[in-house]
Formats: structure tokens, sequence, C-alpha cells
């Protein structure tokens, strides 16, 4: 059995793939219908008197909505399976199994980098697709050319998440560990790039696309954010791949 039949198994059998997908279908589903009904609900829950006004809901605020909770909840969930499937070293029976049955780290991580992202992509896509078929129905339908930008450019964000928890998972060997610090430096990022406008540039930037560019704004204002992100990806797996070559059982 080969590392990638192994971790595909270990993806599919352990109910993680299932969690991923279930994630972002549920935010895909529930994100629309949020926008379509929030003020009912507000209106209905109001203080007497109180007249609340809110503006016609768009397509695009439907897909917000979607990319809100999905880069939060569902960008939470892929770094604690990222981080399972990835700090092998913290079970160290496993680590042993893995190690001396191949010359590089590289042979271990790789498969494992790759089914997880496999695994994260595949939950943005449901979950996307849901949410572009739930905003069709109720909101009418978002641009299509925008939304494919959108999700294209989620997808290379989750990439790098996955990529940044495979050399956190080099530096420290517990799984909450590389998961935490992970996500860490993924609030700090997005805080940075809130503060200085550099969302655009930066990787947790790309999460946020699908929502800007569907409202409007140029797919090609993330162009420099795509370049950034993949060359960061290339830095974080080959940082993991000579930090556990290194690292003594």
């Amino acid at each position: 059995m080969t590392l990638w039949r192994l971790e595909w198994l270990r993806l599919a059998r352990t109910r993680r793939l299932v969690a991923l997908l279930c994630t972002y279908a549920f935010f895909g589903l529930a994100g629309p219908l949020t926008a379509r009904y929030l003020a009912e609900i507000l209106r209905a829950v109001g203080t007497e008197g109180v007249q609340v006004q809110f503006p016609e809901p768009t397509p695009a605020d439907g897909i917000a909505q979607f990319v809100s909770n999905a880069s939060q909840i569902g960008l939470l969930v892929v770094v604690l399976v990222a981080a399972s499937a990835l700090a092998f070293d913290a079970r160290r029976e496993m680590a042993v199994f893995l190690r001396t049955r191949v010359s590089s780290v590289r042979s271990i991580v790789l498969p494992a980098y790759g089914t997880t992202t496999a695994g994260a992509v595949a939950g943005l896509l449901v979950g996307s697709a849901c949410a572009w078929y739930e905003t069709t129905v109720l909101l009418g339908a978002p641009p299509a050319g925008a939304m494919l930008a959108g999700i294209a450019y989620g997808a290379v964000s989750l990439a790098f998440a996955v990529a940044l928890v495979a050399f956190m998972a080099a530096l420290v060997r517990s799984v909450l560990a590389a998961a935490g610090s992970a996500l860490i430096v993924l609030l700090l990022t997005g805080v940075l790039g809130s503060a200085t406008q550099t969302s655009r540039w930066l990787p947790t930037g790309l999460l946020g696309a699908l929502a800007d560019v569907t409202a409007g704004r140029p797919a090609g204002d993330y162009l420099p954010g795509l370049a950034v992100t993949l060359a960061l990806i290339a830095l974080a797996l080959t940082g993991a791949v000579l930090l556990g070559d290194r690292r003594e059982l």
C-alpha cells in the first residue's frame, strides 16, 4: 500500500472528509438563507414600536454570508484535520513506522499534504456549489465568472493553510500545538491585512475573495496575492521537509 493510498484511507475512514464536506455544505446552504430572511427575523424579534429598515438583499449578500462563515469555522476544521494528518511525530509508534520506511520525510509530508488539501478544496467546492444554488433560488444568480474566480482563489488559500500546518508540525510535535500555532499565524495575517489594507496581497485575503469579486471587485486585484501565496506554499513545504528530516525520534 502506497502512502498516498494510506493517507486517502485515513482521510475517508476517520470521517475527516465527511467533517470537511458537511461543514462547508451546511454554511453553503445556510448563508444565502440567512441573507434572504435576516430582515424578517430581526423584525419579528424587534422591540415594539421600533421599525427596522434593511436594504433588499442581493446575490452578493448571499455569497458573503457563506464566505464569512466558511472563512472562520470552515478554516478551523481544515486546520484541525490537517494537523491530525501532518503532525505524525505526535504519535511515536506511527512516526517510527513511517520514518523507517522512507529515505526522506518528503515521502510522508507530500501525500499527507496532498490528500488533506484535496479534501479541503472538495469541501470548499461543495459549499460553494450549495451557496451558488441557494443564492440563485432565493436572491438571483451571481456572476458565474466571478464565482469561479473566487472559488479558485479560495482553494489556493486553503492550500496555503494546510502547508502552514505542515511547517508548524515540523516545529512542534503536538497536534494541538501545530493547529494552534497555525491558527495564530493565520489570525495575525488577517489582522495585518485588514489594518494595512494589504489583504489582497496576503493568503488570508484570497479566502474572502469570493465575496468581493461577486460584489463587483475585479478578480485581477487578487493576482498579487495569488503569486505571494503560491510562493509561501512552496517555502512552507520545503521548510517542513527540511526540518522534518533533521528531527530525531
